[in-house]
């Protein structure tokens, strides 16, 4: 099983077929029915439904960070000075407008946000945290861990 989803939600065939797409999202509906074993009209439903039900959310190009100038990748620990309802939808709103922010969770633990932020350098950075994160709202302290070399990134 794969994805966390139940037996019932998904068969073995859909199973492959997410697995295929979430690997080359730009393959053809023709190669995508060859290498699940299916013919080209029964895959484009089962894709067409994945979509609907909410599987598929939606295709994307992967961007290359590097040639895009875009190597410096940092993890920032943000603790907020209150968790209330109206703190955390202000925090949350504010993240989603800043396009460094590449991920933003809410965690439970010592801290309560982890971002990753990316960047074109460590001075990038720097002012990233010092003039747009460390001003978010309710934003009561950071730390910052650097990463050295990404071993894996993938979605889900």
């Amino acid at each position: 099983m794969i994805f966390g989803a139940t037996p019932d939600e998904l068969d073995r065939i859909d199973q492959k077929i997410l697995r295929e797409l979430s690997m080359d999202g730009r393959m053809s509906i023709a190669d995508l029915a060859r290498r699940v074993g299916l013919s080209k009209s029964p895959a484009q439903v089962r894709v067409k439904r994945l979509q609907d039900q909410g599987y598929i959310a939606g295709f994307r190009a992967v961007l290359n960070p590097q040639k895009l100038g875009l190597e410096h990748v940092a993890f920032a620990e943000v603790k907020l000075s209150e968790t209330t309802e109206k703190a955390l939808s202000a925090f949350n709103a504010a993240v989603l407008k800043v396009p460094e922010i590449e991920q933003c969770h809410m965690i439970a633990g010592s801290f309560d946000y982890l971002i990753k932020v990316r960047t074109s350098n460590i001075q990038s950075y720097r002012q990233v945290l010092g003039e747009v994160i460390s001003a978010l709202p309710y934003v009561a302290s950071t730390s910052t861990h650097v990463s050295m070399q990404s071993v894996k990134e993938a979605s889900v």
